[in-house]
C-alpha cells in the first residue's frame, strides 16, 4: 500500500455505508414530514419549511454521492459542513426543551447529541477519505516528490 493510501479501508467502507444509511433515513423523514422539524428551527432561518425540505433532498443526494467514488470527497465535505450548519437547531432543541416525538426530551439525549457533533463532522470527513486522522495522518491525493514537504 502506498504511503499516502488511506488506512483501514474496510472500516472506512463500513463507516461510509453507515453514514449514508443514517443520512438517507433522516433525509426521507425531512422530505416526508418537514413540519415535524419546524419547532427546532431557529427564528432567523428564512423559509424554514423550504429549508427542511431542501436539507432532506441534500441528505438523500449526499448519501448517494458518498457511495459514488468520484463524488465521495465532495459528499464528505458537504456532510461535515451540514453537521456544523444544523448545530444551531440542535442547540435550540436542547435549550428550549422543544418536544419533537419520538426524540427524547431530556438532557440524557441532548447532552451527548451536542457533545458528539464534532464526531459527526470527523466521521463524514474520515468516511469520505478526506482525512485519515487519527489513524495515519492526512490523506493526500498524490504522492509528493522525494525531499518535498
Amino acid at each position: 500500500m502506498p504511503a499516502d493510501a488511506p488506512t483501514h479501508p474496510r472500516a472506512r467502507a463500513g463507516a461510509r455505508l453507515a453514514l449514508a444509511a443514517v443520512y438517507a433515513g433522516i433525509g426521507v423523514v425531512h422530505v416526508t414530514r418537514p413540519d415535524a422539524f419546524l419547532p427546532i428551527m431557529p427564528d432567523w432561518v428564512p423559509a424554514p419549511r423550504d429549508v427542511v425540505l431542501a436539507t432532506g433532498v441534500c441528505e438523500l443526494a449526499g448519501s448517494v454521492a458518498l457511495l459514488t467514488p468520484r463524488l465521495r470527497r465532495a459528499a464528505g465535505w458537504a456532510f461535515a459542513a451540514y453537521a456544523v450548519c444544523v448545530y444551531p437547531a440542535n442547540v435550540k432543541h436542547a435549550i428550549e426543551n422543544v418536544n419533537v416525538p419520538p426524540i427524547p426530551s431530556s438532557w440524557w439525549y441532548h447532552g451527548p447529541r451536542l457533545a458528539f457533533q464534532p464526531v459527526f463532522v470527523w466521521w463524514a470527513l474520515w468516511a469520505a477519505g478526506v482525512v485519515d486522522w487519527p489513524f495515519g495522518g492526512r490523506v493526500t491525493r498524490t504522492a509528493r516528490a522525494p525531499g518535498r514537504r
